[in-house]
This record gives C-alpha cells, structure tokens and sequence, in this order.
C-alpha cells in the first residue's frame, strides 16, 4: 500500500545532495575570489595580477620600460599580461570545479555551472 514511500527516501536523499551541492558552489564562488593567479609578459617586464574569477587586482609594470617612443610596446605589454592573468584564472577556476565534481562523485569534466 505505502510502495511508494520508498522513492520518497530517494528524493530526500537526491534534495540533500542537490543542496549540498549549491552550499559547495557558493563556496566555490568565495574562494575563487581570494585564490591569486599571475600572468606576465614581456619577460615579466608586465605583471598582471587577478583572482581567481578573472578580476584584475593589481598590476606591476618595471620602470625601464617607460620611455615615450616605446609607448605602443608598453600598451602590448600590458595588455598581453593582463590577457595571460585572465587565461589562468580561467584554468584555476576550471582546475577547482573538477576538484569539487570528483569529491562529489561526479565526472571530472563534467561542466558545472560558476
């Protein structure tokens, strides 16, 4: 008569996961704002600096490079390091959401949402 109690059992089981799930992405979302990643150019000329999001949170640039008639050079190098800043937070933050999905048993490349 009560069978099919027993899916209810199931479904609690598959909310709790699910919400599990959500408290482990929203802190996901946390640390990925305090993991720092470097890019460069230039030979470490340009160094850019962002969280783990991609947000710039600094940017050192070494003085010999400041000479008006190597302006366009400067501009490159800036922006090429804060492009490589960008792809590696990019990677980070790919590298820790496949950590998150294996500890939750589920597939490394499965693309979770950020």
């Amino acid at each position: 008569m009560f069978k099919g109690l027993g899916g209810m059992g199931d479904m609690a089981k598959m909310m709790k996961a699910a919400k599990d799930a959500q408290a482990r992405m929203a802190a996901l979302q946390e640390e990925l704002t305090r993991i720092t990643v470097q890019g460069e150019s230039g030979a470490g000329l340009v160094r850019a600096e962002a969280n783990a999001k991609g947000v710039l949170t600094a940017l050192h640039i070494d003085p010999s490079i400041f000479k008006a008639e190597d302006r366009e050079v400067v501009e490159d190098l800036i922006l090429a390091a804060i492009k490589d800043v960008q792809k590696r937070a990019a990677e980070r933050s790919q590298q820790e959401m496949r950590k998150i999905a294996t500890e939750m048993g589920l597939p490394p490349d499965m693309d979770l949402p950020l």
